[in-house]
């Protein structure tokens, strides 16, 4: 059967609990998994930019035995020299698991629906699994019961908030959503279903930093995107010293990253002592190695 990962939501909370177990697991133990994906091949492509996403997926591969391939859309000639659907058809007969990035999440659910080759969705405009997975992670570290998580999230309604409130309502842990009034509004009929008790989404900052132990956000901008006017509807949701104060002493902060120093988040919380960005960060290389363990396992 082949397996892809493509959002939260096409999982259980007891499959996702073995997800945090596996990268637990190989987290506390690599050499244990060192031959793991011994004469394996992951496929790479990046039809946008990556960083932690390209070094996490190359390098968990590798450290546990496989060979990791990044493509060229361009120079395969998606949709120009062959059908995708031919090019997708060619892949699955090189390699085993084909990791894909782009601005397209049709496209991904369409790659994943041929079943030619295991899809991992590496971030596409829709949402973000593999991030939302590693987070998820630390928060578990960090915090431990998914009854002790409770979590403000600061910023716009994106890619990786939607993987959130997946994982949210898989768990029913207390979820604050910070938006300006007019990303609200703009996002009413998808904010109008996502409704649960442990959920909620208000403009005032102060009611949602309100007995939480966590403040996630993310760019202002998603990735390529073009509208700049629309900065201006998060100027006064900045992450800085005083908010941080206000939420307690004790509250963690994280960001997806690549952070905007002195826009969503000022440079004094991104490095200071409540800031767990960087081991948030080194957990996606654990997460998407029990993403491929799960994917390339035949069980």
């Amino acid at each position: 059967m082949i397996k892809h990962f493509i959002d939260i939501d096409q999982f259980s909370k007891k499959q996702i609990d073995k997800f945090v177990s596996s990268a637990q697991s190989i987290k506390k133990n690599p050499l244990k998994y060192k031959n793991l994906f011994k004469n394996k091949t992951l496929g790479l492509l990046f039809l946008k930019k990556s960083t932690r996403t390209r070094l996490s997926f190359f390098v968990g591969f590798q450290k546990l035995g496989g060979n990791v391939i990044e493509l060229d859309s361009k120079a395969i000639g998606f949709g120009k020299r062959e059908s995708n659907k031919d090019i997708i058809k060619i892949i699955s007969q090189y390699i085993d698991c084909l990791m894909i990035r782009n601005n397209d999440h049709k496209k991904i659910l369409d790659y994943a629906a041929l079943n030619y080759i295991p899809i991992i969705n590496g971030l596409s405009d829709f949402s973000h699994p593999c991030q939302v997975l590693g987070d998820f992670l630390t928060l578990k570290e960090k915090i431990g019961n998914n009854n002790d998580i409770k979590v403000c999230w600061i910023g716009d309604y994106n890619n990786v908030l939607r993987s959130l409130i997946q994982i949210q309502k898989l768990y029913s842990f207390k979820l604050n959503i910070v938006l300006p009034k007019e990303i609200i509004r703009i996002n009413n009929k998808s904010i109008t279903k996502i409704a649960n008790k442990n959920l909620k989404i208000t403009y005032i900052i102060d009611e949602g930093i309100k007995d939480i132990n966590c403040i996630m956000t993310d760019a202002w901008l998603s990735m390529g995107e073009k509208d700049i006017k629309k900065k201006k509807y998060f100027k006064k949701y900045q992450i800085n010293k005083k908010l941080l104060s206000n939420a307690g002493k004790n509250t963690l902060f994280m960001h997806c990253l690549p952070a905007s120093r002195g826009e969503e988040v000022t440079s004094e919380v991104l490095d200071g002592t409540q800031s767990i960005v960087w081991e948030q960060a080194k957990n996606r290389i654990f997460a998407q190695q029990a993403i491929l363990k799960y994917i390339i396992e035949k069980k």
